[in-house]
């Protein structure tokens, strides 16, 4: 069981356009990376950790993205995107510059559906 059953309806349909959203979100960041496409290839020239990371990168997105989508996975979905959105911020930051502010909204996004979807047993091991 997780927070979701607590809330509102329309706290549950937010709940649902945040997911969805990041899901079409990653999936389409996720594709693109899987795909070759060229800006992302130079972006992940400028990394520095070769293209293997860019693949990995890519399924991580899509996988999560698929997640999202499923009530029972979500909570872990967050997590994953929240830790992949963190990277992402890092690396603007301090490796290939440019404005991270894309990252952080989908790194703040991530996070609110991991808090939210966090499962029962979870919140009685933290009260």
């Amino acid at each position: 069981m997780t927070q979701t059953s607590s809330l509102s309806p329309i706290q549950n349909r937010i709940l649902w356009g945040v997911r969805i959203f990041l899901a079409l979100a990653f999936a389409a960041a996720g594709i693109a990376k899987l795909a070759s496409a060229p800006q992302m290839v130079q972006v992940f020239d400028a990394v520095g950790l070769g293209q293997w990371f860019r693949y990995l990168t890519g399924a991580i997105e899509v996988a999560g993205a698929v997640l999202l989508l499923i009530p029972v996975t979500s909570f872990f979905a967050g997590l994953l995107l929240t830790a992949t959105m963190t990277g992402a911020v890092v690396t603007h930051l301090f490796v290939i510059g440019g404005n991270p502010a894309p990252a952080l909204v989908l790194l703040a996004m991530s996070a609110f559906v991991a808090w939210r979807q966090k499962p029962a047993a979870l919140l009685g091991a933290a009260r």
